[in-house]
């Protein structure tokens, strides 16, 4: 089903609930989150252990459905999709970068990059092509035979956001993206998701640090599986 969009809304979340049956006692992880995201937002979602976030991002991401509630992403309703359906929405509309990077040890990063296109059924030219245009955006040409022990974490990591980006998706979806690395390679990749931001891309970063949640303009914060506040940091900042 497309819906139509008439205010660059990119998701709409309405009256999410996700609850868990663990044994005899059902887990309320989420319980009536409603929530919108517009294009070119960059978003942090927050929250103590426990509160949700990580259920959020599985539901944002189409790793996961919610027990109760709708979900648009990009225009369309996928929260009764098939573990298919949801796959092929992952691949082309999402774009993860992961806190332990995720790539495949024994391919080369072209490999590594190259991996959702193939998935994707893109031919092997316009596969080339993108791929080629992911790593250079990251500044990685030089190094895209190399495999991922060869690297440091902050070029893994960027080796990542490439793959993320290959398929030129509607959303980055970033989990903790900086828990592997030090400080200063934290605040590098950092300063890439903020340019990838000012170049158009809707960003979305779950994370548990206030100083990596201050690069996103507006921070969602999460507890016992409802919405605590949603504030924009511009709006702050002005205040």
């Amino acid at each position: 089903m497309q819906l139509t969009d008439r205010n660059g809304s990119i998701l709409s979340l309405r009256d999410v609930v996700k609850t868990y049956e663990m044994g005899a006692e059902k887990v309320h992880a989420l319980s009536g989150v409603s929530l919108n995201m517009n294009r070119n937002e960059y978003v942090a979602i927050m929250g103590p252990s426990g509160s949700g976030k990580s259920t959020l991002m599985n539901i944002i991401g189409c790793l996961d459905v919610p027990t109760s509630g709708s979900y648009s992403l990009d225009g369309e309703m996928v929260a009764d999709k098939s573990e298919g359906q949801l796959a092929e929405i992952r691949n082309r509309l999402i774009g993860f970068v992961f806190q332990t990077f995720n790539l495949i040890p024994r391919a080369d990063i072209f490999h590594n990059v190259e991996l959702p296109l193939i998935y994707g059924g893109v031919g092997k030219t316009k596969r080339r092509e993108l791929t080629e245009r992911a790593i250079e955006q990251v500044g990685l040409t030089d190094r895209k035979t190399h495999k991922p022990n060869e690297l440091s974490g902050g070029q893994r990591q960027r080796v990542a956001i490439a793959r993320a980006l290959v398929f030129n998706p509607s959303i980055i979806l970033a989990d903790e993206p900086t828990g592997n690395l030090d400080s200063r390679t934290g605040e590098e990749i950092m300063a890439m998701f903020d340019r990838l931001h000012a170049e158009g891309q809707t960003i979305i970063i779950v994370t548990h640090e206030d100083h990596i949640a201050d690069h996103a303009h507006r921070v969602i914060r999460l507890r016992d599986g409802k919405i605590e506040s949603d504030k924009s940091t511009t709006d702050v900042a002005a205040a």
